[in-house]
């Protein structure tokens, strides 16, 4: 996991915040082994924005990644960041199972998806 908050801390750095200042970065491992990274994206029009859970994510599927194994999400806060609600069912939707939240300063925790969104549903809840 030390590699994913190498990578979150530096995807952090290139987040585009002009409106809040509040800088986050991700990264997501997936079944290859392959890591990618994403930021957190602005919009004037916060709808449209994007959270750097689903730039990462996203990133990965558009790429061709298919399981994602872990994810780690940094952010410059008092304890270790805490997922909105959308990026928290994307995950469950992906199925990501290693979960580990942190800040710059280095304090983290690791969560499932059943304790950051109890009651998730999932694609296996639609296909049989």
């Amino acid at each position: 996991m030390e590699e994913l908050v190498k990578a979150a801390i530096s995807a952090r750095e290139q987040a585009y915040v002009p409106y809040s200042g509040f800088k986050v970065g991700a990264a997501v491992q997936g079944k290859s082994g392959r890591i990618y990274s994403g930021c957190n994206i602005e919009n004037a029009s916060y709808g449209l924005s994007n959270c750097a859970e689903r730039t990462a994510i996203f990133k990965a599927i558009s790429e061709g990644e298919q399981e994602l194994i872990a994810i780690a999400v940094v952010a410059d806060t008092p304890g270790p960041v805490s997922p909105c609600g959308a990026c928290r069912q994307v995950m469950a939707e992906f199925g990501i199972r290693n979960i580990l939240l942190t800040n710059l300063n280095g304090k983290q925790r690791t969560v499932t998806i059943e304790e950051l969104l109890p009651f998730s549903f999932t694609k296996g809840d639609f296909i049989s």
